[in-house]
């Protein structure tokens, strides 16, 4: 009896794994994705879902669910204490997720990041896990996928276009200001 639950269990685990690559990839095409972070899109679901799986597996099979929290608690005490100092980095990944799913910008609009203290604008060159990476004439602002989630963004559209450094149009705007 274990063996057909556990059959079906791996059947089901390898079902979900190609159902969520199908749909990742048919999302990426959809909204003209680079392939580099789908396939980052891909492993971090793909991770999740296995720890689920396993889960599932151990409970199934009789591991006594005093035992299975026990075990659980304490490796999640010992991996939370190791990546306490680095929440960022989860909160990125989370972000990554989000704005993968649901960012309404891609690769090649122009958009300006409402930000109070410094001019964020620019045309977005890639999105990968952690950043958000925008092409301001000749310099690359790399900005955070958590801060992009939180901050308002516009996208630029003709007039609304700002110029970039070292056009004519920010010459002149540079000139009139001197």
């Amino acid at each position: 009896m274990k063996f057909l639950i556990t059959l079906s269990v791996v059947i089901a685990y390898f079902l979900m794994l190609g159902f969520v690559a199908r749909t990742i990839e048919k999302i990426g095409a959809n909204k003209s994705v680079n392939t580099y972070r789908i396939k980052y899109i891909s492993k971090t679901l793909n991770l999740s879902i296995t720890a689920f799986f396993l889960i599932v597996l151990l409970m199934l099979l009789g591991i006594e669910y005093s035992q299975l929290s026990v075990f659980l608690s304490s490796m999640f005490a010992v991996i939370g204490v190791a990546l306490f100092a680095q929440w960022s980095i989860l909160s990125n990944i989370t972000a990554s997720l989000i704005i993968f799913f649901s960012f309404p910008y891609r690769v090649g609009d122009a958009v300006k990041v409402v930000d109070k203290d410094d001019d964020i604008s620019g045309v977005i060159e890639e999105i990968t896990l952690f950043h958000v990476l925008i092409r301001q004439g000749e310099n690359l602002i790399t900005y955070p996928n958590t801060l992009i989630l939180q901050k308002a963004v516009v996208k630029l559209t003709g007039a609304d276009k700002l110029p970039l450094p070292g056009t004519e149009a920010g010459q002149e705007g540079q000139e009139g200001g001197s």
